[in-house]
Formats: C-alpha cells, sequence, structure tokens
C-alpha cells in the first residue's frame, strides 16, 4: 500500500487502453527505416529519431579448434530479444581473421555474418569487437602468431589469468612491438595489418544497417611501461597499511607477501571511496601518459581508416586496461580531416570491481564501484559522447548474493544514462540467480531526449522521465519482461494521452508498454509497478 500511495503522488491516473497484440520482427525500429543508429550529443539515436538506449551481451567464441564457430545458435538469439537485449557485442578474433598476412578467412567471415544474420532476424543490433586478452592466441586469444612479436622473451603466468599483463615479457614485449608498428614477416607493420583488417570489415558491413559500429580493441594495454605500475600501488598500500596501523610495516616485503597471500585484507583496507582512490591515483600518470598519446593516436588512425570507406557507422573507442579499475581516463577527442570531433564516436568503457575473476565475487565494495562508474561518466562529459559500458558483470558465480550486486550494477548505469553489454554469454546465465535483475525494465526507445529513469528491483517501482519533441511522430517503448506483472491501476502517466498500449513478443511473456507521442514538445513522466508474482 506505500508503494500504491507513492505513485499515486507521480502525475494523474492515466486513462488508457490496452490492447494486447502479438506483435512479429516487423515491428522493430531495425525493420521500418533504412537510416542508420546514430549519435546527437551524448545519446544513441535510432532510424526514427528516437533516444536509443541498447542493453545488451557479449557473445564470442575463443577457441581456434572451433574456427572461433559454432558456439551460439539462432534460437538464443531470439531468447537474448525476450531477456530484453537490444544489441549484441559480438566478439571476433584476429587471429581467425588473417590467419596469415593479408589473407582473410572466408569461412569465418561467413560465420560472423550468419550471426549477424540471427541478430537481425530476432530484432538486435549488433556491434564488433575485436577481441584480445593478453594479446595473442599464443598466450590467450586475440593476434595470431605471426603478428605477435615477441623478441624471444619468455611468456610467465600467475595465479589469476590476467596477472599475466603484469609478469610476462611477452606479452609486453608483444604489444610493445604492436605500439611502435614492428614489421610483420611480410614487412608490412603489424599495427597496419591490424587497421587494413579494420577497413576491410568497414568496408564489408558498410550498407548494413543492423552493425551499428565497430569497438577497434578489447581493452588495450600499454605493454613494458606496466612495469612502472605495481611497484607504485605496492607503495601506496604500505602508506595505507601504515595510517591504518600508526605504525609503517616493516619491509615492502612483508606488503608483498600481504597482498599476495591476504587477498580478504587487501580487498577490505580499501573498500571505501576515499582509500581506494587514494591507493589507485597513484598510476594515474603513467596511466594517462600511455591513453592520451599512444593510445588516442592508434584510435585516430583507425578512425581515419575507416573513414575512408564508411562515413555512417559507431566508433566505439575503450580506455586502457588499468582504467578498468577507476582511474581518471586520459582518451584524447578523435576528429575528423577538418580538426573537428568526429560525429559518430564513442565511448565503450569497461568497468570491473577488483574481485572479478576471483572466488571472491560476492565481496565486492559499493564504494569502488560507485568511483568507477562516476570516473567513467567523467570522461564522457569531457568527451561529449555516449557512453555504453561495453563489459560489467563477469559474474559467475550461482550464489544468492550476486543478485545486490549485479542490481547495483545496473542502477550505476540508469543513474548515469549508460548503455551496456553484460559479459558475457554463457549457459551458466539460464540459471544464474541474478537472470532477473538483468531483464529489467527499461526505455529502449525514447521519443526524445531521455534525462533519467530508474528501477528499484526490491519494490518493483519503475520511473522515467524524458523531453518529448513534436518533430517526432515514433512512439516511446519500454521493456517489460513479463507482463502479467504490470500493474494497470498503478500506472501514472504525466502528460496522459490514450492509446497506450501494450506490445507482446510472440511466444513470451515479455513485451514493450508503448506509448504514443503527445504532438508537442513537452517533458513526459512515466511510473509503473510490477507487482511480485
Amino acid at each position: 500500500m506505500n508503494t500504491m500511495r507513492i505513485l499515486g503522488l507521480v502525475g494523474f491516473l492515466i486513462v488508457i487502453t490496452f490492447s494486447i497484440k502479438c506483435k512479429n520482427h516487423e515491428k522493430d525500429v531495425l525493420h521500418r527505416n533504412d537510416k542508420y543508429v546514430s549519435i546527437e550529443g551524448r545519446q544513441f539515436i535510432d532510424s526514427l529519431g528516437r533516444t536509443l538506449t541498447l542493453h545488451g551481451i557479449s557473445v564470442i567464441n575463443k577457441d581456434p579448434k572451433t574456427n572461433y564457430l559454432g558456439h551460439i545458435s539462432p534460437e538464443e538469439f531470439k531468447m537474448f530479444k525476450e531477456w530484453g537485449f537490444n544489441v549484441i557485442r559480438l566478439g571476433i578474433i584476429w587471429d581467425g581473421l588473417e590467419p596469415e598476412p593479408g589473407v582473410y578467412n572466408q569461412e569465418y567471415l561467413k560465420g560472423i555474418d550468419d550471426m549477424i544474420q540471427w541478430a537481425t532476424d530476432s530484432g538486435l543490433y549488433v556491434f564488433l569487437d575485436m577481441h584480445q586478452d593478453l594479446y595473442s592466441v599464443d598466450f590467450s586469444d586475440g593476434a595470431p602468431s605471426w603478428a605477435t612479436i615477441t623478441n624471444n622473451e619468455p611468456h610467465l603466468t600467475g595465479g589469476v589469468w590476467s596477472e599475466a599483463y603484469l609478469i610476462s615479457p611477452a606479452v609486453q614485449t608483444a604489444f610493445d612491438n604492436f605500439w611502435a608498428n614492428a614489421p610483420a614477416p611480410d614487412g608490412v607493420g603489424i599495427q597496419d595489418h591490424y587497421l587494413n583488417l579494420w577497413k576491410f570489415l568497414a568496408e564489408r558491413y558498410k550498407d548494413n544497417r543492423k552493425v551499428i559500429g565497430f569497438d577497434v580493441m578489447n581493452e588495450p594495454f600499454m605493454g613494458s611501461d606496466a612495469n612502472k605500475v605495481m611497484p607504485l600501488l605496492i607503495e601506496s598500500y604500505a602508506k595505507i597499511l601504515a595510517e591504518e596501523l600508526g605504525e609503517a610495516p616493516s619491509s615492502l616485503e612483508e606488503v608483498m607477501h600481504l597482498w599476495n597471500n591476504d587477498k580478504m585484507k587487501v580487498l577490505e583496507s580499501l573498500s571505501d571511496k576515499e582509500t581506494y582512490k587514494k591507493w589507485l591515483d597513484v598510476i594515474y600518470e603513467v596511466n594517462a601518459n600511455f591513453e592520451s598519446r599512444t593510445l588516442t593516436a592508434f584510435y585516430q588512425r583507425a578512425r581515419d581508416e575507416i573513414r575512408k570507406v564508411n562515413k555512417n557507422h559507431i566508433i566505439f573507442t575503450e580506455h586502457s586496461y588499468f582504467t578498468n579499475m577507476g582511474l581518471v581516463g586520459a582518451l584524447g577527442e578523435i576528429v575528423d580531416e577538418q580538426g573537428k570531433k568526429d560525429p559518430l564516436v564513442a565511448y565503450a568503457a569497461h568497468g570491473y570491481d577488483l574481485v572479478v575473476d576471483t572466488d571472491a565475487l560476492t565481496l565486492g565494495s559499493n564504494d569502488r564501484v560507485e568511483l568507477i562508474f562516476e570516473r567513467i561518466a567523467q570522461t564522457g562529459q569531457r568527451l561529449d559522447v555516449p557512453v555504453l559500458i561495453g563489459e560489467w558483470g563477469a559474474l559467475h558465480g550461482q550464489s544468492p548474493e550476486l543478485i545486490p550486486t549485479a542490481n547495483f550494477l545496473l542502477n550505476q548505469f540508469s543513474k548515469h544514462g549508460f548503455s551496456d553489454a553484460f559479459w558475457a554469454y554463457g549457459k551458466f546465465l539460464l540459471d544464474a540467480s541474478f537472470l532477473d535483475v538483468l531483464k529489467k525494465p527499461y526505455p529502449v526507445e525514447t521519443s526524445g531526449s531521455l534525462e533519467s529513469y530508474s528501477f528499484d528491483y526490491d519494490t518493483g517501482v519503475f520511473s522515467c522521465t524524458w523531453q518529448e519533441r513534436e518533430t517526432i511522430t515514433a512512439s516511446t517503448r519500454i521493456y517489460v519482461s513479463d507482463l502479467s506483472k504490470l500493474n494497470k491501476d498503478a500506472m501514472q502517466l504525466n502528460p496522459n494521452s490514450k492509446g497506450v498500449s501494450i506490445e507482446k513478443l510472440e511466444h513470451s511473456k515479455a513485451g514493450h508498454l508503448v506509448i504514443p507521442p503527445s504532438g508537442k514538445d513537452a517533458k513526459r513522466k512515466l511510473s509503473f509497478l510490477l507487482t511480485k508474482k
């Protein structure tokens, strides 16, 4: 009853005519217009001029034994649509695409085409992610062996796969040679090969309205300059311990021992925002030097090559590997031939708490997570581009304690107006404790500028505010995972309008609440309640 009273204060009781309509995919935006998804300010815009909120999932096969294919079916793309996802971050692998210098794998390209078509058939957008972990197929996935130049340095591994970034001379040297554009066996620079491949892909998909853009590189890593990072972080942690204990640790070796053998104490020490900032920010200069110079120059080169053949697709740029943890980003602006900001660039930031890839997933810190996404928002504002959280989650456990973790993360995205893509699809998700949290209600398309929206998972209350535009004649659409839980009597819309309807997905409980435009410039507010059944 208290929730009902709160909803009663929001606006006028809507006079609503609900018509249950089984809608086939021809009603999806992707099939109604031949325009491309675009950008306006810091928002994505669909083909009908509406603000587009992207909410989706990463799909990738990293197994060279299967030619990086065969891991997913058309039925799973239909399932993603029912879950409320409207975009797929489709991982593609350089090793699979270019097994020999300048030779492109037609079988793999055909497989990528098939997956794009399956997504299209299910009403889903796609953006392509050139994925790498530890740079190369020789160490994990990414570059082919011929493009992996290690200068015969040894490869070292740690207890967690990602530790190799910090301790493997082979991985670091391979990145150094990539950034330096060292020659491949055919004499062409390896970075040149990489960008030629992107140019080829950009031309291949230049007329495809369902592919919305290109994520140039997954989690770029700085190379051997990373050797400056850990000493700074260990020294910074020693100072934090000294403040906690009232005296300095006896030696840095003692600090290292604690760091390596008592992760729970480390996590607890760095759990509040101010302490975490103090610890982390000591590596800002090292990271900023890489992002503002090497990485920005690389993205500019990628943009210039892509734009030679494709002027309609979005280029997604990522920050560096270390910025995932919450550093202030230092990427520079990507510009056109006149030196003006390229209007089709978006920021595909990644954000992960320190517990990622460990057994301590349920011990994450909301303070740390909040800082990560506050700083991502600051970078998006500075660059004046839309933000899509291209990776988040990696929640591979089944504990119910992961439900509030996923909920808090998604609330950060709605708070800052981010789009997102969960990492990553696997069969475990079918039984994941937090799956219902991923299937949140959200404004898929908004007939104007989306100002804010929120969903309280515990109370079931959804609210949304947008500035509607008279010139947009298409409806606002809100995804709802189970339409039977929609409490029609508690719905509020201000200004109200007739003709609000429910658009049900075929053979599913899920669908969309469809709100016709008011036909004028006006601020609109919507709220509704999903009951617990």
